[in-house]
């Protein structure tokens, strides 16, 4: 494994992230979350991200006891703030009640006296930042959180945000989680140059497009009966990807992958990658076997001509992510 400066802090996390993809409370999908963090560790992931809105605080918990088998200073845990959590007002959002309240219930359910990284998990319209702000460096004077960062904010989000911390003497925001992969390219347009002047690295989710981007998905053909895409509770998220244009852009872009010895998986994380910015692309994995086969992205260099071909193959989509 590889390990890459988060932001201009001095942690330092894996390339590859492992993400607490699914929960649901059944003891099969714990048992088999727990095999792939068990997994994951032993191939050197080191950075292991979740939320309180996942699964109402369940995917915590596994996560949790699942991490409690190592030294607590092997791993940097992360997990977010933001979406509701209650039917309350107050059970929602960015303000200091909501975020010190959740810190404490994500810590009991984490089994943890600190969080790495504690993550804003979405931009709260309704909150001066300045109390976000504040909210986030009274928990890390505490201890209870180590870092503070962001998710899906925009260009202007951030840079006001880096502004106010600069102007009241606060600590760094050190990250930003944006969706990032070979379809979802927003960030190229302003989030990364603003992380950048920040001091921000980025930790990305769905770098291989909910799947898309593993092969398992044809043009022309079905889904797999197991797939994504074809489990009702789950195919909303992966719908904007399941449209011809874009898997036939998938196979193109798998056989330029074998040429290059690689699998499309380690094809689509040795492109996100590439930046210098990307900190860690956060994976998720229904089977250890696939955090075997995707931590061999890191060992794959991209020429610069295979990153023309790449973008001509790209450019067959139109339309498909819009700036946000």
């Amino acid at each position: 494994m590889q390990y890459r400066r988060l932001g201009r802090s001095g942690l330092k996390v894996s390339e590859i992230g492992l993400g607490s993809w699914l929960t649901y409370g059944t003891a099969t999908a714990e048992e088999t979350a727990k095999s792939c963090i068990h997994k994951a560790y032993d191939l050197g992931i080191n950075f292991f991200d979740t939320a309180n809105a996942y699964n109402n605080g369940e995917a915590e918990i596994v996560m949790g006891d699942a991490l409690k088998a190592y030294p607590r200073s092997s791993y940097v845990l992360a997990t977010k703030v933001f979406f509701p959590m209650g039917k309350g007002p107050n059970d929602r959002g960015l303000s200091r009640k909501h975020i010190v309240e959740q810190c404490e219930a994500s810590l009991k359910r984490l089994g943890t006296d600190y969080i790495d990284l504690y993550q804003c998990h979405r931009f709260d319209a309704e909150t001066p930042v300045e109390e976000t702000l504040r909210a986030l460096d009274d928990l890390t004077a505490q201890g209870k959180i180590l870092y503070a960062g962001i998710s899906e904010w925009s260009e202007g989000q951030i840079a006001d945000a880096a502004a106010t911390v600069s102007r009241l003497g606060l600590r760094q925001l050190v990250s930003n989680q944006p969706i990032y992969n070979m379809f979802e390219r927003y960030i190229e347009r302003g989030v990364i140059q603003a992380c950048e002047s920040a001091g921000m690295g980025q930790v990305v989710f769905s770098p291989l497009a909910q799947g898309v981007l593993t092969g398992k998905y044809k043009p022309g053909q079905a889904a797999p009966a197991d797939s994504r895409a074809a489990n009702e509770r789950t195919n909303g998220v992966i719908n904007s990807y399941m449209r011809e244009d874009v898997l036939e852009v998938a196979a193109k872009l798998e056989r330029l992958a074998a040429e290059q010895g690689a699998t499309l998986s380690q094809f689509a994380l040795a492109w996100v990658l590439r930046q210098p910015n990307v900190s860690s692309a956060i994976i998720g994995s229904s089977r250890p076997q696939q955090i075997e086969e995707n931590v061999k992205a890191i060992e794959l260099t991209l020429s610069d001509d295979v990153l023309a071909r790449t973008e001509a193959i790209l450019a067959e989509v139109s339309g498909f992510a819009p700036m946000r």
